[in-house]
């Protein structure tokens, strides 16, 4: 069976939230298989350090200081990413942040920080990208959204609400932008195992079970890249405006049920 109409390779991509976790291990695969990626994050020492990493790897690696709540920062990213590789056919809105939290003790700055990371970052990057990623053939983004729009999720109803948004905004820019050749589609994790994910729930997560184990809820940053190559791909030229999930066996909504 043929495998050319999964590949990425010669395409221009962005990566928010590319320092780290799923970001950066979906940067490391389209590298890769050969895509010039742009990679952001708040911090430029951190995307340097990928930079550095991916040095030898098929295609090439380009780091931006970005915070993704600041449209100027957001537009000089894309201008960036036009200017080093002569476009963009690929955006991946994976920055977001978390918190856990009962509802009564949000307070208002808490509540606006995670919308505005997780949503309006989102937004940003898609109004900024538009005008590089029309230019082109065709162009493929990926919002990064989550399980917990789908289930009454204790302890993250601000992370739900703008994720949840996410995925409506995802599946409304989808079509408006058909007519411009641009596929919108949102990937919907469960509990991925990343630094961000082991340092909040301070779990014991050596002892969680690896790919081969269908039997589990827990997955690997890996297992995101995968569907997300897919996503942007040729082979998913017939999706558009879809959330799809990726969450293993669903039990449980505690997180604490998750880990042993």
């Amino acid at each position: 069976m043929p495998t050319t109409q999964y590949s990425v390779a010669d395409r221009t991509a962005i990566v928010t939230g590319g320092s780290s976790g799923i970001g950066r291990t979906i940067a490391e695969r389209f590298v890769a298989d050969g895509a010039d990626v742009v990679v952001c994050s708040r911090e430029q020492e951190r995307v340097d350090e990928v930079a550095t990493a991916l040095a030898d790897a098929d295609g090439e690696v380009h780091p931006v200081e970005c915070d993704v709540r600041d449209r100027d920062a957001v537009d000089a990213l894309v201008d960036a990413t036009v200017d080093t590789f002569g476009g963009v056919d690929i955006l991946l809105n994976n920055a977001g942040a978390n918190f856990y939290s009962e509802f009564d003790d949000i307070s208002e700055n808490g509540w606006q920080t995670i919308l505005d990371i997780n949503l309006t970052g989102t937004v940003n990057c898609l109004q900024a990208a538009s005008e590089a990623l029309r230019a082109g053939s065709g162009g493929a983004v990926v919002n990064l959204s989550s399980f917990v729009t789908h289930f009454p999720s204790p302890n993250q109803s601000h992370y739900g609400a703008a994720k949840a948004a996410v995925s409506h905004l995802t599946k409304t820019v989808a079509f408006e932008w058909a007519s411009a050749n641009i596929r919108v589609n949102a990937v919907a994790p469960g509990v991925v195992l990343t630094p961000g994910v082991k340092h909040v729930l301070d779990k014991d997560v050596d002892a969680v079970p690896g790919r081969e184990t269908v039997d589990r809820q827990v997955g690997y940053p890996e297992e995101v890249a995968d569907l997300v190559q897919f996503l942007v791909s040729p082979a998913a030229s017939y999706m558009t405006g879809e959330v799809v999930d990726i969450r293993g066996v669903p039990q449980s909504l505690n997180l604490d049920d998750r880990f042993p």
